[in-house]
């Protein structure tokens, strides 16, 4: 199993891959969930920007087994609190896993 550094650095590529942007750009700035959306050519809305989490969510499901479920965020949330909350739920089920 991947350590949580990796797993970040994993994370943080999906995402940036989902939204057709840099990573330096989108965790480097700490973009707000709503910026993403303006300076994505690929997002026109928050459903894009959820399907873009769920994309990154199955992801990490095919390649390492985990599910993850992000709770409702405000379009002001910067992206740093969507990346705690990524790493929050991976935490909390490799625990289970090891319970």
């Amino acid at each position: 199993m991947p350590n949580a550094e990796e797993l970040k650095a994993y994370i943080q590529k999906k995402f940036s891959e989902h939204l057709g942007l840099s990573q330096e750009e989108i965790f480097g700035e700490d973009l707000s969930l709503a910026a993403i959306i303006k300076r994505s050519e690929r997002m026109t809305n928050s459903v894009d920007l959820m399907e873009a989490f769920a994309r990154t969510s199955n992801a990490l499901r095919k390649e390492h087994g985990l599910r993850v479920r992000l709770p409702a965020l405000s379009l002001d949330t910067p992206v740093s609190q969507v990346l705690e909350a990524f790493l929050q739920e991976v935490q909390r089920q490799q625990e289970g896993r090891a319970a």
